[in-house]
């Protein structure tokens, strides 16, 4: 669909064309023309600050420029009126009936409604949680998850084809540390004495994981070799925990199309081949008994060591072979990794590796998901019941519900910290947002069913009849949804969902409220039926973006 945004900006570019034919402004350069919404709806739908751009260039009266622009606008079916206002933008008010006429057209479209054609097809990899195999996931591990649903969700309904991936950290010192921690707790399990080592891991988790191996195993590994014996505890340790990892994510809807395995990219060849393309561009050096990757030939403050003394390559160069597959390999359009906070670090070294390998790193783009605090209230939550150490993300989907969670990481900017309130999120009541918004569909669903059964149809009803103010701001909100899905896709921050979720159960909850549906009046109560299916239509679509579920009751 075509936003009217975009309209708006074509029939200003055009009228500027015709002042500069007729000798009203100067044939200069267009300044970049923007179409925003005002904040207060008594200077109309839209305005433009293009006269305020041009009286920069040109060094003429901004109003002046406003007048003369508005002059020679050529109304199409969605303008109703135009308008100037100091110190130089140019208003417009849609037309009522073009208003009324997008129910039907909300209607037709259905689930589609929103949908923009911005991405043409290209493809986005997004990459997130990929969290390494030796534990459970925890909250901040469910902040990046829905971030990451929500973004692919997003991009896919503005025509992108988008894969959705999960990292698998299968290789390097965490995981070994992993192999040997589970070995000890194996050992001290069988009552063999056994140490954990300093670097391991000492989480309840790891005393249940060991115990589930006794039960499947036995103590079959006591009579291997060490080594033998933690590398195949490792191997079955490793493939639980994935179990446990999509387990959780599929309680919280989050759905991959691909893992991928760090060890690949060793067997497979694509380390060889990005260390080697590095090494040909200059970009790699051996010193200090290392390899370093030059990062402060692109702007960086310091090197970076991909290969350490003993050979041995680092996080960093596995992240540089998995990008070199990314781009040059699969040959993703564009790339988008979300990253926990610890890796803020790690972004503009990275935007330094896609540059050596050739391409632009206006392709990449990382977005960072800061930490989550939980709290019960006044009362901050630091440690789980079941596991004594961290709170795990199952144990908050089981309290308060996967469209909860799901809601409340995705209601602050994942730039920001946030607390989750584990007692709001569990509240039914108007002052839990998600109860709030859900609610409100579940109501549309509830007239909508009353209708059905005194059996009035109210498909051939007029929406030219919707001509009250409650109906047309509920309109003018509905239309909001398309431009939204532009801003999320442009800014990368799909937390704007939750604030117009929130908005459009309001204005349903007034128009509600201020003008009865099924009434005597059965023309009246036709259209309006309509106008309640088509709200229907766009909440549900805005709570789907979000992997949230639309009830039908509450």
């Amino acid at each position: 669909m075509t936003l009217i945004k975009q309209k708006l900006i074509e029939l200003l570019t055009e009228a500027v064309s015709r002042a500069q034919q007729q000798g009203k402004l100067p044939a200069v350069a267009l300044p970049d023309i923007t179409v925003e919404r005002p904040q207060n709806s008594a200077y109309g739908d839209y305005a433009s600050s293009l006269p305020l751009k041009l009286a920069r260039v040109i060094g003429a009266n901004p109003l002046t420029i406003a007048g003369e622009l508005a002059g020679l606008i050529v109304r199409g079916p969605e303008v109703g009126n135009i308008s100037v206002a100091p110190p130089g933008f140019i208003n417009f008010t849609l037309k009522t009936d073009w208003l009324t006429g997008q129910v039907d057209g909300i209607l037709q479209a259905g689930e589609s409604y929103g949908d923009l054609d911005l991405g043409r097809g290209s493809r986005v990899q997004l990459e997130f949680v990929s969290v390494n195999p030796t534990g459970p996931l925890h909250v901040g591990h469910g902040r990046g998850a829905i971030l990451g649903s929500t973004l692919a969700n997003v991009l896919s309904a503005a025509s992108y084809k988008v894969e959705k991936e999960y990292y698998v950290n299968d290789a390097g010192s965490q995981i070994d540390a992993f192999n040997r921690s589970l070995y000890a707790h194996y050992r001290q399990a069988l009552g063999v004495e056994a140490e954990v080592p300093p670097d391991g891991y000492h989480g309840a988790y790891m005393i249940d994981l060991a115990r589930e191996v006794i039960a499947e195993h036995g103590d079959q590994f006591l009579a291997l070799p060490e080594p033998e014996a933690v590398s195949r505890l490792g191997e079955i340790g490793h493939a639980r925990v994935m179990e446990w990892i999509r387990s959780d994510l599929d309680m919280l809807g989050v759905r991959f199309d691909v893992w991928f395995s760090e060890r690949s990219l060793y067997s497979g060849g694509q380390y060889q081949k990005a260390m080697s393309l590095l090494r040909q561009g200059s970009y790699l050096a051996d010193r200090e008994g290392a390899t370093w990757f030059a990062s402060t030939a692109l702007g960086e403050d310091k090197d970076n060591v991909v290969v350490r003394g003993d050979g041995s390559p680092t996080y960093f160069a596995s992240d540089i072979a998995y990008h070199y597959n990314k781009f040059l390999e699969r040959k993703f359009d564009r790339v988008i990794n979300i990253w926990g906070a610890d890796h803020q670090g790690h972004v503009s070294r990275m935007k330094a590796v896609i540059s050596a390998l050739g391409l632009d790193p206006e392709r990449f783009t990382v977005i960072i998901s800061q930490m989550v605090t939980l709290r019960r209230g006044d009362e901050m939550v630091r440690i789980s019941k079941r596991s004594g150490d961290i709170v795990t993300l199952r144990e908050l989907v089981e309290e308060v519900g996967a469209d909860a969670c799901r809601f409340f990481f995705l209601s602050r900017s994942a730039d920001s910290q946030m607390d989750f309130d584990i007692e709001l999120a569990k509240k039914e009541s108007p002052d839990n947002p998600v109860y709030y918004v859900q609610y409100a569909h579940a109501r549309i669903a509830s007239i909508l069913r009353l209708a059905q059964q005194r059996g009035i149809d109210y498909h051939d009803g007029d929406v030219s009849l919707l001509v009250s103010e409650p109906e047309l701001t509920l309109i003018r909100k509905m239309l909001l949804l398309p431009e939204l899905i532009e801003i999320v896709v442009q800014t990368m921050e799909p937390h704007h969902l939750t604030y117009y979720a929130q908005d459009l159960a309001t204005v349903f909850h007034v128009f509600y409220k201020q003008c009865r549906v099924i009434s005597q009046d059965g023309a009246l109560t036709g259209s309006r039926l309509k106008l309640v299916e088509a709200a229907k239509t766009v909440l549900a679509k805005t709570l789907h973006l979000m992997g949230m579920t639309a009830p039908e009751s509450m």
